[in-house]
């Protein structure tokens, strides 16, 4: 069963223990790379097909820490991470080049009768580059297009306000060029073992729900500490 999270899953999962700090928080550690490397970018300077995530990433491709959100634009605890946490990560970690953040669709549409369909548009403005625009509008109008029996010419018009090419944008949508693509994030985010919204996959482990800031903070900066270590000097 699938659901947009509630409570502070964060309290329920084996402890990860956060290098340098007293306290511990509670994260399911999986074993899952495997789930993740067809999706995962090749090594900068690789020979490899460009990134197809690159339009809804933001951060530096050698980021030391990526974050993988597997998400939902009609969850109201997506929303609420996107628009209240999620600002505060990128400028204290994106902007300083320490995370990379990755957004994954995950559409539990069981529940959110509508959130495939703004999957869609949004991927359809992945390709016009303006997927971040797109992607906080639709969350700050959620409650608009939400309840509407079809929210198509609504989410359409929103693209108008994130400076889309309202026939292009159209177009994309109208052909379903990227539900395929948002079966693939689904079927990822599953494989990585996320049941609910938003899950982040970060480097190995699981954190779920919309944790606050702190959480987010204690597990980045440990795990950003881990992976820029100066290496021991090797005995003589």
């Amino acid at each position: 069963m699938f659901h947009c999270g509630t409570v502070p899953p964060w309290r329920r999962y084996s402890r990860l223990t956060m290098v340098g700090r007293q306290k511990t928080l509670m994260i399911r550690a999986l074993l899952v790379a495997a789930a993740w490397f067809v999706i995962m970018p090749g090594r900068p300077g690789s020979r490899q097909a460009p990134d197809p995530l690159a339009a809804r990433t933001k951060g530096r491709p050698d980021a030391p820490v990526t974050v993988y959100e597997m998400s939902d634009f009609q969850c109201p605890y997506c929303r609420e991470f996107a628009l209240g946490t999620m600002p505060l990560l990128e400028r204290e970690y994106v902007q300083t080049g320490k995370v990379r953040f990755v957004y994954i669709n995950l559409p539990l549409s069981s529940v959110h009768k509508n959130a495939a369909t703004a999957a869609e548009v949004g991927l359809c403005a992945a390709r016009q580059e303006r997927f971040w625009p797109m992607h906080d509008l639709l969350f700050r109008r959620q409650d608009q297009w939400a309840a509407l029996a079809s929210p198509r010419a609504y989410l359409l018009a929103l693209g108008d306000s994130a400076g889309l090419d309202r026939a292009r944008l159209a177009s994309c949508v109208a052909s379903g060029a990227t539900a395929a693509d948002v079966r693939a994030d689904a079927e990822r985010a599953r494989r990585s073992g996320a049941t609910s919204t938003p899950t982040f996959y970060i480097e190995g482990a699981l954190l779920e729900g919309a944790a606050p800031v702190t959480v987010f903070r204690a597990v980045l900066d440990s795990i950003y500490r881990t992976k820029t270590a100066t290496p021991p000097p090797r005995p003589r």
